[in-house]
């Protein structure tokens, strides 16, 4: 169903920093003022997002500039995948991706839709970034499995790309169990007034695409937020 890279590595930031930042749905000039604010470093850091990067806001046309930077890498969320399968005129079955904030793909030509859904498409399911204490796992909704090596060595269903994609049922249940082989793992998705952590999972999505919301940028090496 997500016809992509199930995981992109990346090696330890020996110049910089590292930070994690949730859903941004279109809203680039307010993650930009966010990331000048902790004095964002383009040379030196990097910026991991957990997806749905489209979508709602204004700039979601602004996608490609910002992946196409060196420094921004994102897994690809649930609005991203409605994206590209409507562009490429196979849209999820039984899902109206323009009541879901995407109608701003109706206004661009085709050629732009064509760029933009390839982008999109290959955007990988999770993300490992490698930390000065060990690596921290990226992943938009949800992770399906209680050991991160899962990610490597089973083969995923559609279901537990679903999960990966879509699913709110560890942050529902308060499901505290930590993931194994992974110092944490990352999500967005669920929208929380504050960074949320269940075991060694967090919860970024502080809203920063709503007027009362604001991004939280994580510091993986530390595991601090920074609003």
């Amino acid at each position: 169903m997500h016809d992509t890279l199930r995981l992109h590595r990346f090696d330890l930031n020996t110049k910089g920093r590292d930070f994690a930042v949730g859903d941004i749905h279109g809203y680039f000039s307010k993650l930009d003022a966010a990331l000048r604010k902790v004095r964002f470093s383009p040379v030196h850091d990097r910026l991991f997002a957990v997806g749905d990067l489209v979508d709602r806001g204004p700039e979601s046309a602004l996608v490609l500039e910002w992946l196409a930077q060196p420094w921004f890498h994102s897994v690809c969320g649930n609005h991203d995948l409605m994206t590209w399968r409507r562009a490429l005129d196979d849209p999820l079955p039984d899902i109206d991706h323009a009541e879901h904030g995407g109608q701003w793909l109706d206004s661009l030509d085709e050629l732009m839709r064509q760029r933009i859904a390839q982008s999109l498409r290959e955007l990988p399911l999770a993300i490992e970034v490698d930390t000065a204490n060990g690596p921290v796992g990226i992943i938009h909704a949800d992770f399906p499995y209680d050991d991160w090596r899962a990610v490597y060595e089973r083969q995923f269903s559609a279901e537990d790309e679903d999960t990966c994609l879509w699913s709110i049922d560890r942050y529902r249940t308060g499901y505290k169990q930590p993931v194994r082989s992974v110092r944490a793992i990352v999500h967005g998705h669920m929208t929380v007034s504050k960074m949320a952590q269940l075991g060694n999972v967090y919860f970024i999505d502080t809203g920063g695409w709503r007027d009362d919301g604001k991004f939280t940028l994580l510091n993986l090496q530390t595991l601090k937020a920074v609003s």
